[in-house]
């Protein structure tokens, strides 16, 4: 019997638990709250506010001519999906780190992804402040799954030393 690649598991599991999680606390959002409703969490610091992001991480872009935002955020997702697909594929098998930060990112990816082709925009809802001051903009699970897996690559570019980079980028 062939031996699963543990990489691939990583993948398959991981990014499908961020997929369902992502698309199971939207459905609580739009199921339990009226665009721009607020209940908090944690009050002077987190609040689960219903928001709706036709623009990219944080806003951006989300005032951009239509014909160019929606066709923009289908294929951009869409191309960086077939580049992690891509480098995922190449990676030594042992590289547990490297599997659960592109895990991470596709399926945050992934969870975003289907909210813009089934919605039209992306459904946000985590609502970090400090003291109704001052507000970081809101996100949702996939988001924190894509800085969580793009922080991964980030830290190990940073400690991986120039011999491992070079061999494994020679292979």
């Amino acid at each position: 019997m062939k031996q699963v690649n543990v990489k691939y598991l990583v993948l398959t599991l991981l990014a499908s638990s961020i997929i369902l999680l992502d698309q199971l606390t939207k459905y609580l959002v739009l199921g339990n709250f009226h665009l721009g409703e607020s209940q908090p969490v944690i009050p002077g610091l987190l609040n689960l506010t219903y928001i709706r992001n036709t623009g990219a991480a944080f806003g951006m872009l989300a005032q951009a001519d239509p014909k160019f935002r929606i066709p923009f955020f289908v294929i951009v997702p869409l191309a960086a999906l077939s580049a992690i697909v891509y480098v995922f594929r190449r990676i030594p098998a042992k590289d547990r780190k490297l599997s659960v930060a592109l895990a991470l990112v596709m399926g945050g990816a992934m969870g975003n992804l289907i909210d813009r082709l089934s919605l039209g925009y992306v459904v946000d809802f985590l609502d970090f402040h400090w003291k109704y001051r001052y507000h970081f903009p809101a996100f949702n699970v996939a988001d924190s799954a894509i800085c969580m897996g793009v922080a991964i690559l980030m830290f190990d570019l940073a400690v991986r030393s120039d011999d491992e980079f070079t061999e494994e980028t020679s292979r």
